[in-house]
């Protein structure tokens, strides 16, 4: 198609999208530990959701395992990710000999310790996630077996048979789709009444601020992209809102060749957002995609302004 005869189209720029103040965060941990005490540096698990970002700090010297007992050196940093671990996790590290720096996101670290502040007032703790996700894992991972009830669907919410329904409180993953879980609290508020709750909403700003900026702009979109990676809680709650909120055609998009531009026919309205763990260079690789094909007009939508930021652990600002 040449210049002259491409289709005029408009696309929604979703903003806030991208990175969040806990991945950046994250990722900006594993460079300052590499530049400290050199390569290798050893990640538990992906440092956050994205092949983007983690082949990027593979290239810097970073490898990533998934358990301890695969680090050859002990002598070397281990980061865990942005995800959170289980108490045992770094027990294991300490216990090895392991120089440990915990890159948990201080706001999945606030989860942790209300399910802690919760158990400790003797209360069962009701954990609204989906089961396998590594935060899940990791908060759950915070008190003792068999003592967490994880609620995924509303559906479980009715069905959830606690030992003392008069003693219960709630917590949740922080990348969960806001709509969703009111739902399912509003389930568990309804079935027992004396619930307890966190003093904070436990979904986080980012993960919020982005379901909302999709909602802005996805009943004007007659399809809409979402730049992150297929194991991203938080990406793939930004396509299923999109797609709620009457945007049928929703795609998650790891890179700018996989956008199914041949599904698109005659779209004149294109949405584009990018989840938390999703770098901008991959929102610009896939804006510059779309403007090689179409005849493009940009219309960013801001929705909240963030000014966010996360310190370094203090194992990193020592010295400066």
């Amino acid at each position: 198609m040449t210049q002259h005869n491409k289709l005029q189209l408009t696309l929604f720029l979703a903003a806030p999208r991208g990175f969040c103040a806990g991945v950046d965060r994250a990722i900006r941990i594993v460079e300052k530990t590499i530049a400290r005490f050199g390569a290798p540096v050893y990640v538990r698990h992906e440092i956050v959701h994205n092949r983007y970002v983690v082949e990027s700090l593979k290239e810097k010297g970073a490898i990533f395992v998934e358990e301890l007992n695969e680090i050859p050196d002990s002598t070397r940093p281990v980061i865990f990710s942005a995800h959170g671990v289980a108490k045992s996790v770094p027990e294991e590290a300490k216990a090895r000999g392991m120089f440990q720096i915990d890159a948990t996101c201080p706001l999945v670290t606030k989860v942790h310790r209300e399910a802690e502040n919760q158990h400790a007032s003797s209360r069962e703790v009701i954990l609204i996630g989906h089961e396998g996700h590594p935060e899940v894992i990791g908060t759950m991972g915070q008190l003792p077996p068999g003592t967490v009830y994880l609620v995924e669907t509303v559906e479980d919410a009715r069905k959830l048979a606690p030992r003392d329904p008069q003693n219960l409180a709630y917590i949740t993953q922080t990348t969960l789709s806001v709509d969703d879980t009111r739902s399912i609290v509003a389930e568990l508020k309804s079935r027992f009444p004396a619930l307890g709750e966190p003093r904070k909403e436990d979904i986080c700003y980012a993960t919020t601020n982005r379901q909302e900026a999709i909602k802005k702009i996805a009943a004007n979109c007659e399809a809409m992209i979402v730049m992150g990676a297929p194991n991203s809680s938080n990406s793939r709650r930004l396509v299923e809102v999109a797609q709620r909120e009457g945007c049928a055609r929703a795609w998650l998009i790891e890179r700018a060749e996989d956008i199914p531009f041949d599904e698109f026919d005659d779209i004149r309205s294109l949405g584009l957002s990018a989840g938390a763990s999703a770098p901008e260079v991959l929102v610009q690789e896939a804006i510059e995609a779309v403007q090689a094909r179409y005849e493009t007009r940009i219309e960013i939508v801001t929705t909240a302004e963030e000014n966010i930021s996360f310190g370094l652990p203090r194992e990193l600002r020592r010295g400066g």
